[in-house]
């Protein structure tokens, strides 16, 4: 009977551990960034992180170059999921030498793909287009919104890195010579709404966008090469700076996509760095749950459940069996 009342005891010692080491995860933010892929890996994160370590999470707003600025200079948030690394290397790795920001697991396992793209059906129909030079000589075939005498080149949204990049490349090409103008997009919808109305107008469309998206899983796009290799010392001294006064023409590496965690949150996380050094999926898997987001007009919130619910294969590995069997009872 002692010996009983002695495991009793030990095990509930134990148990009490585990709810305290739970209750020490305390409050997290999270960056909701403004693209898809990301913002979903968000809500993942926030269920796993909820019911499977305890921690209260809070969604927060977050773009490419305002979150990491944050991240660097406040600390917060505490978490960005999918961070597309490219965008901020060199100040990244000097946060990281000077112990600010972690970097934790590549959450895009293949990485992340950028470049200029045009739809299928124009590359199918005009076979000697292969590269972006040769769409420049071709401007009638993408004609500007409400200025067809003009081509339009598509820039990405607003406050990202791209946007910096496309305009440099843009004034390396002289696509104005060509007879094209710079499209801003004031944001990822409107770029979206660009690209969907190309397709169900069957017009054409030339301009930046990446993989995974839910756009790429639903409409066939290819991507133009420009015919150069991707130069990094020209990619990280002139074609992603602001400015750059004599850009040469580049090609766009393939995205390190990390989760980034600041030094502050990673040095209380205990376990839960475990999991943000585990959790990573490939494109194919995100590029699934974006055209089930498509075609069930759901929110981040249900994808991630859905995901969570249906594809326990792709992320039980991530965690221990106590904790995804928390994460399974609260689903």
């Amino acid at each position: 009977m002692k010996r009983l009342l002695a495991t009793a005891c030990l095990a509930g010692g134990l148990f009490a551990l585990a709810d305290t080491a739970a209750a020490d995860c305390g409050e997290v933010s999270i960056a909701e960034m403004n693209w898809a892929s990301a913002s979903v890996a968000a809500a993942v994160d926030k269920i796993i992180l909820e019911s499977g370590y305890g921690c209260k999470v809070t969604l927060v707003p977050g773009d490419m170059l305002t979150t990491f600025a944050s991240m660097d200079e406040k600390s917060e948030p505490d978490i960005a999921p999918e961070f597309w690394i490219n965008a901020v290397r060199i100040a990244l790795d000097k946060a990281i030498d000077e112990n600010r920001l972690v970097r934790a697991a590549p959450i895009l396992s293949e990485g992340g793909i950028e470049g200029w793209w045009i739809p299928k059906f124009v590359a199918d129909a005009h076979s000697d287009i292969k590269t972006v030079q040769d769409a420049l000589k071709q401007p009638g075939l993408f004609p500007a919104p409400g200025n067809p005498a003009k081509g339009a080149i598509h820039a990405c949204p607003k406050g990202w890195n791209c946007e910096i990049s496309t305009a440099n490349l843009f004034r390396a090409l002289e696509a104005d010579k060509a007879g094209f103008e710079l499209v801003p997009s004031a944001d990822a919808a409107a770029l979206d709404a660009s690209l969907v109305e190309a397709f169900e107008t069957s017009t054409g469309w030339l301009g930046y966008y990446w993989a995974p998206s839910p756009i790429l899983g639903k409409y066939e796009m290819v991507k133009l090469s420009f015919g150069t290799s991707h130069d990094k010392s020209e990619w990280n001294n002139c074609t992603s700076i602001p400015g750059c006064p004599s850009p040469r023409v580049n090609s766009y590496p393939t995205s390190d996509a990390y989760t980034l965690v600041t030094r502050k949150f990673a040095s209380r996380a205990g376990p839960v760095m475990d999991y943000l050094k585990a959790r990573k999926w490939d494109n194919q898997t995100v590029g699934g749950l974006l055209a089930w987001i498509s075609d069930n007009k759901a929110s981040d919130a249900d994808a991630a459940r859905h995901f969570l619910k249906d594809s326990e294969d792709a992320w039980t590995g991530w965690v221990p069996a106590d904790i995804a069997a928390k994460v399974k009872a609260a689903l």
